[in-house]
């Protein structure tokens, strides 16, 4: 299962082609249209959310709410696009009032993007570095959570920290008992209310003083089968994958699995999971590697930690050269948000979903739901034989 993206930030709309679902599957508009005013979400956003209200529009691939086995395309329309159909046409002159972007931001793609594109513009790299793009992404990944999600498996996100403010060491049990309700109503998806308060605060700090916020989030995936990708090569290890797809999310810098970090300043049996037998299962008396061993799904929960760097646009900006007089000057100011820690979580939650269908849809094939189905309860019956 895979999925492209095309589109800029204040063209028509956004696209999403999305191959290599199995036919019968169930798709909910609804379900997307969630996961994309969930996207929108989160304190510290900026004034682009007050423009758009995404809901999906599909295209192909579905018939009566069940997919084909066929391309799905999906697309989400930019309400902003009205206020820039001159700037951003695609075809026609260039208007004579056009001002060009041409003082980079320090901590995005804008000057990088221009000398390898050997353009003038800066524009003609933002427009589709920004992380409107994501747009896509999150409807894309309505597929492969609905996949998922036939199948047993949860995946839900929450954010750890945002800038200095941490979450205390929580349990994750609790966590997964009480998700996703607590963290969605939550307006940092937050699953501690006092800690929702002190990131509030230091958000609304951050916006007076002209900056912009980055932290952490977690991804969890539960009811997972044991087995799920591979120890036999690298590239096809689900840490290796799974690390992949959240690198390739703007402004990601960091990803832990399990201990992460930690993990290298315990000694080994502060570190490894002990292996019982439960219910003629394997099982592990703990979860400190987050739900993977050797590349492979173990059976416990997934759990996987990633740190989102400040957003690069600021009230106060940087400074920068410009590109037309090479004379330094402030970079230039997108309208832009203050915190997208949380929005960044929900992006996160659908690079970990494709990962994890594709790991099933690898082990237990791809024609249609009902030999997908019928193969992982073969397998299960399996493991459970093996336990007795």
């Amino acid at each position: 299962m895979e999925y492209i993206t095309a589109g800029e930030s204040h063209g028509p709309e956004l696209t999403a082609i999305v191959t290599g679902v199995p036919a019968g599957l169930p798709i909910s508009e609804e379900q997307i249209n969630t996961d994309l005013k969930r996207r929108q979400s989160g304190y510290g956003r900026g004034g682009r959310q007050a423009i758009e209200t995404d809901t999906v529009r599909v295209t192909s691939g579905v018939r009566f709410g069940r997919t084909l086995g066929t391309p799905i395309a999906l697309t989400v329309r930019n309400r902003d696009w009205e206020n820039w159909t001159d700037r951003m046409a695609a075809f026609g002159c260039v208007p004579s009032d056009l001002v060009r972007e041409v003082t980079p931001r320090p901590g995005h793609a804008d000057l990088v993007g221009v000398l390898k594109t050997n353009t003038d513009d800066c524009r003609n790299i933002l427009e589709r570095a920004s992380a409107r793009e994501t747009a896509a992404r999150v409807a894309a990944a309505g597929i492969a959570r609905e996949f998922l999600a036939e199948l047993g498996v949860d995946v839900f996100s929450y954010v750890t920290s945002v800038g200095d403010v941490r979450l205390a060491d929580e349990d994750l049990a609790q966590v997964v008992q009480h998700a996703p309700l607590d963290i969605e109503l939550s307006e940092m998806r937050c699953p501690d209310e006092r800690t929702t308060e002190a990131m509030k605060r230091a958000v609304d700090r951050a916006k007076a003083d002209g900056e912009s916020l980055g932290g952490t989030f977690r991804v969890v995936a539960t009811g997972l089968v044991p087995g799920l990708g591979s120890y036999a090569t690298g590239p096809d290890r689900l840490t290796s994958r799974i690390g992949a797809a959240l690198f390739s999310i703007p402004a990601i810098k960091g990803v832990e699995f399990g201990l992460g970090f930690e993990a290298a300043r315990r000694v080994g049996s502060q570190v490894h999971d002990p292996i019982a037998l439960e219910n003629g299962e394997f099982v592990r008396t703990s979860n400190n590697a987050g739900g993977l061993e050797g590349g492979m799904t173990n059976g416990m929960p997934l759990v996987v930690t990633a740190a989102m760097k400040p957003i690069p646009t600021l009230m106060q900006p940087l400074g920068t050269v410009n590109l037309d007089t090479l004379e330094v000057e402030e970079a230039s100011k997108e309208r832009s948000d203050t915190c997208a820690v949380p929005a960044a979580a929900v992006v996160a939650e659908g690079e970990v979903a494709f990962a994890l269908a594709n790991a099933y849809l690898e082990a237990f094939g791809s024609t249609c739901m009902a030999d997908v189905k019928a193969a992982i309860k073969a397998y299960q019956k399996r493991l459970k034989t093996m336990g007795r």
